[in-house]
């Protein structure tokens, strides 16, 4: 069977678009074949907003996200090989998925997917507060915390199996 990343990519993307938040991409910049803005580079990843307000022919293909964008008021084709995808989430409430680096989401007829170090490294570099937990072998849990501009803070839970 095909990978099931690019259809899980798109449900995803439909589906944060469909509640009114904005969809962003945590990219692998060092992998092979990544075409994006190198001055927006950390750490070898970039975070990249792929909402319909913000990007131009937006492809999301079963092989790459290809689309048009600007940066810094510079026109760029950006073009993200699938294996480059960390992640998909909304900015609004990091709502979303982070896959592992297997090509394939299932193993054995079920949904695998894993919180990798890097991303987590990412969250706490924005200012939030990452915990992890592996309450089964099965699942971790991942907890993110940040503050508002009023001081308050706020709570995201995502269990990934």
């Amino acid at each position: 069977m095909t990978p099931s990343k690019p259809y899980v990519v798109r449900a995803i993307y439909d589906w944060i678009v469909d509640n009114n938040c904005t969809p962003h991409v945590l990219i692998d910049a060092q992998s092979e074949g990544v075409m994006v803005p190198l001055d927006y580079v950390t750490e070898g990843q970039i975070v990249l907003n792929i909402s319909p307000t913000a990007v131009v022919s937006l492809n999301l293909g079963n092989d790459a996200i290809a689309f048009s964008g600007r940066f810094g008021g510079v026109p760029m084709e950006v073009f993200l090989p699938l294996d480059s995808v960390l992640g998909i989430y909304a900015r609004e409430n990091g709502q979303g998925m982070i896959f592992d680096d297997d090509d394939d989401l299932e193993v054995d007829g079920a949904p695998r997917f894993a919180a990798r170090a890097a991303v987590l490294n990412y969250f706490k570099r924005k200012g939030r507060y990452v915990k992890c937990d592996a309450p089964t072998a099965e699942t971790t849990v991942i907890r993110l915390t940040s503050a508002n501009r009023l001081g308050r803070r706020k709570a995201y839970v995502s269990a990934l199996p």
